[in-house]
């Protein structure tokens, strides 16, 4: 074979190796970026899962993490010395422009310190504008709030019902911005708070609530906030599918005066009902209160003499309740009920049966202020 032959020979064979080199590596590139498109490609989503999603969303911007620093002393400790304890739990920031969070009161309560953490990891040092007893309900405020900081917008929780879809979002054991989601199981239910007193009208739910949801926002499916997530019933502590929440309504109406004057002025009548099989009964009267000047005989009276002192009872001229404000009642929490939502400071038009020909007479009472 001459030699220009044999050059030209090893010249193809060169380029035909430089060829199947690069048919090998096209085809195995496609095939690596075919199995880098098989994962990227996002999983399918249904309509329902894509509306939690951007729920979720626009909603967990809202949410803060609450850390209080708590000052307490060991009984134990013969030094008597003063140790820190840290709590956490939830909040919701309802108005970005004045910083105002509302959250519960038995998350901050007798804090010596209240931190808030911001969606964006910022940390704040917040201060107690104000606080409700009786609904568990407290308002903090960051000063100077930073710009861009998101707000929940409230809904109406007269209108819920019972199977309705909501999400629960909130910092259990400490798992900032945790997603939950169930239904309303019912309504209207009363619940004993931290402090003793019943909580009426909360929102019951089966979205899972744990300790550190506590001040975190219920949300239906518009993203509006619907209720403060506040106490669950559990043997263990832990979720047990049964979870309450203060319906928002609620939050807006003793909201104002809250920030205002950093408590809620509500109507007492200086009075004391039991429950009998005949309807609520007056039991017991403070002297010179709004009952007592309306002419109201309760059950038991202050007898001080120089024979008797302390309470006696008097059956046949003990007043029962038989209607407020028109509303027929049957017990000391339904008469409780129409008075909370009577306007505050509003006269009472009540229907009393009592003294000693058993009439129905009607009383108005004036309520006093605290």
């Amino acid at each position: 074979m001459k030699k220009s032959s044999r050059f030209i020979f090893a010249l193809l064979f060169v380029l035909a190796g430089i060829f199947v080199g690069l048919v090998i590596s096209s085809n195995f590139g496609r095939q690596q970026t075919a199995s880098a498109g098989a994962i990227e490609e996002r999983a399918p989503r249904s309509v329902e899962e894509q509306e939690t999603i951007d729920i979720y969303r626009r909603a967990s911007e809202a949410v803060v993490f609450i850390t209080t620093t708590t000052l307490t002393v060991d009984p134990y400790d013969i030094f008597m010395e003063v140790q820190p304890r840290e709590g956490t739990g939830s909040g919701i920031v309802i108005d970005s422009t004045r910083g105002i969070i509302v959250t519960n009161l038995h998350v901050i309560q007798d804090a010596h310190k209240i931190e808030i953490s911001l969606s964006n990891g910022q940390n704040y040092r917040a201060k107690l504008v104000g606080y409700d007893d009786e609904s568990d309900i407290a308002v903090l405020q960051i000063p100077n709030p930073p710009s861009g900081l998101k707000s929940l917008m409230f809904g109406d929780s007269s209108q819920l019902e019972v199977g309705q879809r909501v999400l629960a979002i909130g910092n259990p054991f400490g798992l900032n911005r945790t997603l939950t989601s169930g239904i309303i199981s019912s309504l209207d239910r009363v619940v004993k708070s931290p402090s003793g007193k019943f909580m009426r009208g909360l929102i019951q739910t089966d979205a899972s609530i744990n300790p550190g949801n506590s001040g975190g926002p219920l949300i239906d499916m518009s993203g509006r906030l619907i209720g403060i997530n506040s106490a669950i019933l559990s043997q263990s502590g832990d979720s047990a599918g049964i979870g309450f929440a203060v319906p928002s309504n609620l939050v807006k109406r003793i909201l104002p005066e809250l920030i205002a004057t950093g408590k809620v002025l509500r109507p007492k009548f200086g009075w004391v009902l039991v429950d009998t099989t005949q309807g609520p009964m007056v039991r017991r009267l403070a002297p010179g209160g709004p009952a007592d000047k309306a002419g109201l005989q309760p059950l038991e009276r202050r007898v001080e003499d120089i024979f008797l002192q302390g309470y006696v009872r008097d059956f046949d001229r003990a007043d029962l309740i038989v209607k407020v404000n028109g509303q027929a009642v049957r017990s000391k929490d339904e008469v409780d009920d129409i008075l909370a939502r009577a306007g505050t400071g509003e006269i009472v038009l009540l229907v009393r049966q009592g003294g000693l020909d058993g009439r129905e007479r009607e009383v108005k009472i004036k309520p006093s202020l605290q």
